[in-house]
């Protein structure tokens, strides 16, 4: 298998060699990051299941990606590996993200203002059609460009930012 050039390639490239150990473990991959902390750099691998996960289904499924990452060995630095639930304040980084939280409550940070001045934005998700985000908000419907949000993530009340 080629090397990973970039952290983007680098998230491709695993997702699609764990997509099918994930899933085949009856769990759904929510994301896939290859980041960046001072000197380290980390692989994480976020999956969830309806329910929840415990710590032992984290650790089975790690036990079951990390030979399959390590056959391929795709990243050419060294790393640590971390396979985890992405927890409530996950973010919506896909469109599968925003069609299956509709309907939850989530907090959106604006990379500049909108036209009433507002930077972060709360509310009930409604849709994501076209690349367009659609909240109910205490103010009424508010839509915005995803590619206009630094994040959107699912909240709860204490949780917003």
């Amino acid at each position: 298998m080629a090397k990973a050039k970039s952290g983007h390639n680098t998230v491709q490239i695993v997702e699609q060699l764990v997509r099918p150990v994930v899933e085949g473990m009856g769990l759904s991959l929510w994301d896939v990051r290859f980041e960046k902390e001072g000197p380290d750099w980390f692989l994480r691998v976020y999956i969830d299941k309806p329910g929840g996960l415990d710590i032992d289904t984290c650790e089975d499924a790690t036990r079951a990606i990390n030979p399959v990452i390590d056959e391929a060995d795709p990243i050419d630095q060294s790393y640590y590996l971390e396979v985890g639930s992405p927890g409530l304040g996950r973010r919506l980084t896909r469109e599968e993200h925003f069609e299956v939280l509709k309907g939850q409550k989530v907090a959106a940070r604006l990379i500049r203002p909108d036209e009433a001045g507002r930077r972060e934005l709360e509310g009930i998700l409604t849709g994501c059609a076209d690349g367009v985000v659609t909240l109910e908000t205490s103010e009424g419907p508010v839509q915005f460009a995803r590619t206009a949000a630094s994040f959107v993530k699912l909240c709860d009340d204490e949780d917003l930012f």
